[in-house]
């Protein structure tokens, strides 16, 4: 049985596509990720956060984040709060999106949303998709009624972040397994 908190009347009232130029004057769509669209998301996440991240964490570290952080997330694709940017011709160019429950099964307060996997193809990053896809994420959450952001932010974002408003909070690690812990920022906004 389906708990009317798993219902997403949300989705339905979603455009199906929304065209927006970024910064650098490139034509977008941004439009709801699907569950069809997971092995396009996990291969953008897995190819597109080691090169990333390289510069600002060890290789060891990578090593064994990689497996936790960079696949797809079913549960995040299916919720209606995920987006994809594509390019004219359809090429995925990046992704991200919030949820309403804490990562992790960390407390959230009511009215937050937690910004999720927001990234850019790594071919493709600086020209503003990243930004494209953040702004509408907030503005999406909005009309959802949400009024405060939640980020666990890499390292190497917290600038990207910082950029559209989110404040720094502290540093965190994040248990992603037993003997894993991996460094990142918390912000809000």
């Amino acid at each position: 049985m389906q708990h009317l908190s798993d219902l997403n009347a949300f989705t339905a009232i979603l455009p199906r596509a929304t065209r927006v130029q970024t910064a650098s004057g490139q034509m977008i769509t941004l439009r709801v990720a699907r569950k069809r669209d997971y092995d396009a998301v996990d291969r953008l996440l897995s190819q597109s956060y080691p090169k990333m991240l390289a510069a600002d964490y060890a290789p060891s570290v990578l090593a064994l984040a990689m497996p936790k952080i960079a696949g797809a997330n079913m549960r995040l694709l299916r919720s209606g709060r995920y987006f994809l940017a594509e390019s004219e011709g359809g090429q995925l160019l990046g992704a991200g999106g919030y949820s309403i429950e804490a990562p992790g099964g960390r407390k959230s307060l009511p009215g937050t949303a937690h910004i999720r996997h927001v990234v850019a193809h790594h071919a493709h990053q600086g020209r503003g998709i990243g930004r494209a896809l953040l702004r509408h994420t907030l503005d999406q959450a909005a009309q959802e009624g949400i009024t405060r952001f939640d980020c666990l932010s890499t390292l190497n974002a917290e600038g990207f972040y910082q950029a559209i408003g989110f404040r720094r909070v502290g540093a965190v690690e994040l248990p992603l397994a037993p003997g894993i812990r991996f460094p990142a920022v918390q912000m809000q906004l």
